[in-house]
């Protein structure tokens, strides 16, 4: 099972048909939708702190084009909070970051990716989980 995990950055291009990272974004998640149809499991994951600092409101009518990805929320309950509030007070990330670090560990069993602006961070706030994070 593979999970993608979106970043603000990626949130941001995707959003934004003319965000210099837009193609590079769709690139790989078209990548997930064709592994899909070949029978494996992939999730597209977005951790609701991400979402909030990205400014993406689902229910906004433009955010239609980002919503066809069926980017599956990642809430930010009391353990993942725990978690975010540990890797803040280690690392002095974001809650954003953190959020996506806490949705890493979260994980189980899973090969993660990250698409993300700074690829350094997240594997800092995914440690001790092994990533792949792929700079856009």
């Amino acid at each position: 099972m593979r999970a993608i995990i979106l970043d603000n950055e990626a949130v941001q291009a995707l959003s934004h048909p003319d965000h210099a990272k837009h193609r590079v974004v769709v690139a790989h998640l078209a990548g997930a939708v064709t592994r899909r149809r070949r029978g494996a499991i992939v999730r597209t994951i977005v951790p609701t702190a991400v979402r909030v600092e990205a400014g993406w409101d689902r229910s906004a009518g433009s955010a239609a084009a980002i919503n066809r990805f069926r980017a599956v929320d990642a809430v930010l309950d009391t353990t993942t909070a725990n978690v975010g509030a540990e890797i803040v007070g280690r690392t002095g990330v974001s809650v954003a970051d953190a959020h996506v670090g806490g949705t890493v560990r979260s994980l189980i069993a899973e090969d993660v990716v990250v698409l993300t602006s700074d690829p350094e961070d997240m594997v800092r706030v995914s440690a001790p989980k092994p990533i792949v994070a792929i700079r856009l």
